[in-house]
């Protein structure tokens, strides 16, 4: 049986029922079954960026309108089912896929589509920052879970940070990261999860300076774990609603060449700018990257 909206909600809040890779394309499995037309006061696409559609919702949802989605990157209930089977195979041997294009495209797509129906659900609640709030806690739950899967040892809290004087460390002092990379306990790189860049990639460019200030270290990777750079623009006039790009390209491109670039930044949706500015080309890729390659070169 289908379930509603409100259920799905009821599920999206309790992060306690999204422990394994697998409770989070259950969920998504479930949103898709109940995304169908009926279920929906009306699909919207974006007037300035046509691939974007969001989703009204009916009274059940507070007629509330949704983060855009990606059509682009959206897999649908039809294929969902094939791409999970892909998927979950693939995340038994990561590496074994880094020459097959299609079976990457559908662990970024499948990535993708499962947060973004977590959120999009999260939309219909009164609260737009309560929804923000916990979305953005479970995809960071959620690249955790998936780099434990591949294989990776990763966790996340405070790790204390050597501080060196002279060639001594005298004391340390407490750092707090959203995901932590360990090889046998010592910890390996240093990553950034969030739904966006908006607001914080200042922080993160940052905090990789401060730590190789601090450390007199220049080895420790720091990267950056993006979902998209969009949000929806247009208030609530329905006949225009469009995107608005959250990423700021000329922040981006001074931290990264005046101060010290990322050693990876990663995301499922990247913007057109990313594809075509030749500093940002050789500074962000998409997430298969990051799960089929780098982790294990910062785990070297």
């Amino acid at each position: 049986m289908t379930m509603t909206l409100s259920q799905l909600a009821e599920w999206a809040k309790d992060k306690e029922r999204f422990t394994t890779v697998a409770d989070w394309a259950n969920f998504c499995r479930e949103y898709l079954q109940f995304a169908q037309p009926e279920a929906i006061q009306a699909v919207i696409v974006s007037t300035n960026e046509h691939v974007y559609n969001f989703y009204q919702y009916k009274e059940d949802g507070n007629f509330k309108i949704t983060r855009p989605l990606n059509t682009d990157l959206m897999i649908t209930e039809s294929e969902f089912d094939a791409a999970e089977r892909n998927v979950m195979e693939a995340l038994k041997d990561i590496r074994g896929i880094a020459e097959d294009m299609d079976a990457r495209r559908t662990l970024n797509n499948f990535v993708y589509t499962c947060q973004q129906t977590i959120g999009a659900t999260l939309d219909s609640l009164p609260s737009a920052n309560t929804a923000r709030k916990l979305n953005g806690d479970l995809f960071e739950k959620y690249i955790r879970r998936i780099l434990n899967e591949i294989g990776a040892e990763t966790g996340e809290g405070t790790i204390q940070v050597p501080i060196k004087v002279e060639g001594i460390e005298p004391f340390t002092m407490a750092y707090q990261h959203d995901l932590i990379v360990r090889k046998d306990g010592e910890t390996k790189a240093i990553g950034s999860v969030k739904t966006s860049s908006k607001d914080r990639i200042d922080k993160i460019f940052i905090d990789k300076f401060m730590y190789n200030v601090l450390t007199d270290s220049l080895d420790m990777p720091h990267f950056a774990v993006f979902l998209n750079d969009v949000q929806r623009a247009g208030g609530n006039n329905m006949r225009h609603q469009k995107v608005a790009q959250t990423f700021l390209t000329g922040h981006f491109k001074g931290y990264t060449i005046k101060l010290n670039p990322l050693d990876g930044v990663y995301y499922c949706d990247l913007r057109p700018v990313m594809k075509t500015d030749e500093v940002l080309k050789k500074q962000i890729s998409t997430l298969d990257n990051l799960l089929v390659n780098d982790i294990w070169k910062f785990m070297e």
